[in-house]
């Protein structure tokens, strides 16, 4: 359904350092840049980080969360612990989460205050 998002962020080197950190902890590779934004690829879509075209302040969105497929318990647990540790901040810890039956998620926010989840199905 999608084909990409993309989030602010007025400085790429530390989106960059915790995107590097939290979407490597769920398989994904570094991020290239490419003409001022980084991009992360993946058969699912892209996900760009660049500083708004307008030339404002980057900010989050209100009630906004992207949502990233885990392949398991452990990455969602690495993606958070990543996170954390290269500047992001936690908006939910790991653990079940009874929206969904047998879900596992974690939540982040990125150094500009982006929201990420990462999730997973457990298995019985």
């Amino acid at each position: 359904m999608f084909s990409h998002i993309v989030v602010g962020a007025d400085d790429l080197s530390a989106a960059k350092r915790f995107y590097d950190a939290a979407l490597g902890a769920l398989g994904y590779g570094s991020g290239a840049e490419m003409g001022g934004r980084v991009i992360y690829s993946a058969e699912s879509g892209i996900l760009m980080v660049t500083k708004p075209i307008d030339g404002a302040a980057a900010s989050f969105g209100n009630g906004v969360t992207i949502g990233l497929t885990a392949p398991n318990v452990a990455a969602v647990d690495a993606f958070h612990a990543s996170g954390v540790a290269a500047g992001g901040s936690d908006e939910g810890a790991p653990g079940p989460r009874a929206a969904i039956p047998n879900s596992y998620a974690a939540y982040l926010r990125d150094p500009t205050g982006n929201k990420l989840v990462a999730w997973c199905v457990r298995e019985a």
